[in-house]
């Protein structure tokens, strides 16, 4: 790490939800946190569901989030390295991000190694024990043949249904995101703790499960998820020597 840089990692901020004025304020709220740390990041990290629906087609991406594309794209041209996870609800960003945007791609949880510490990063869905109704349909939907057939669909049609399929999943799964269920039953903690058997890791960091958690997962290692941007405006930073969770206050 670069002298007095820090790593920033956010994740679900769900544009779009619940209707376009609540997504603005959201928006400009993100665009608002990011100037403020781009004095001091090398990293920043985007960990899945930063919008609530994306399909890319062949000629065309969904209408509107058009500030927080060029505010990425000042922050990758400035130098800044930007990483966007693919989540549950954007799993269909494809290549355009990447390729208009200069930020760097991920589908699936990836190494790091910031000031001598090691991450593991990802979004978190689909992991952990039970769920497996989710990770049936995860699989269906990230095949190529789903998405091809998809494309097809004239996109006033199938944005308007993909946007209440997204409605209604985050509908069901509001009251059990904001539960917590015990160290000893968080799913994604009890992940943590299975990966450690075999290699180690001083941090894992994921969104998906919407509620900001800080816990011990092992002697020297620690599982944080990183919240959403609807209710809590959490994120997590790095300073080469602590990882911390915090609160933009706007």
């Amino acid at each position: 790490m670069s002298l007095n840089k820090k790593i920033y990692f956010a994740s679900d901020f769900h544009l779009g939800a619940p209707n376009p004025q609540k997504s603005k304020e959201r928006e400009l709220r993100v665009i608002q946190w990011l100037d403020i740390i781009s004095k001091d990041a090398s990293d920043i990290f985007l960990v899945g569901d930063v919008f609530d629906f994306w399909f890319e087609y062949k000629h065309a991406i969904p209408k509107g989030f058009s500030r927080l594309q060029g505010k990425i794209a000042s922050l990758a041209d400035s130098g800044i390295n930007v990483h966007y996870f693919i989540g549950n609800h954007d799993m269909w960003v494809f290549n355009y991000f990447e390729e208009e945007l200069g930020v760097k791609m991920y589908r699936d949880n990836t190494d790091f190694e910031f000031g001598g510490k090691k991450f593991l990063v990802g979004h978190g869905d689909g992991y952990g024990p039970g769920d497996y109704g989710y990770k049936f349909i995860k699989k269906v939907f990230a095949n190529p043949i789903s998405q091809w057939l998809f494309g097809w669909i004239h996109p006033n049609l199938g944005i308007g249904l993909a946007n209440f399929w997204s409605g209604r999943s985050r509908s069901a799964n509001s009251g059990s995101d904001e539960k917590f269920l015990g160290e000893e039953n968080e799913w994604l903690a009890i992940y943590c703790k299975e990966i450690l058997e075999n290699k180690h890791y001083d941090y894992f960091i994921f969104g998906h499960r919407h509620l900001p958690l800080d816990l011990k997962v092992g002697e020297n290692s620690r599982y944080l998820n990183l919240g959403e941007w609807i209710n809590y405006n959490t994120y997590g930073v790095f300073d080469g020597k602590n990882l911390e969770l915090k609160k933009f206050e706007n």
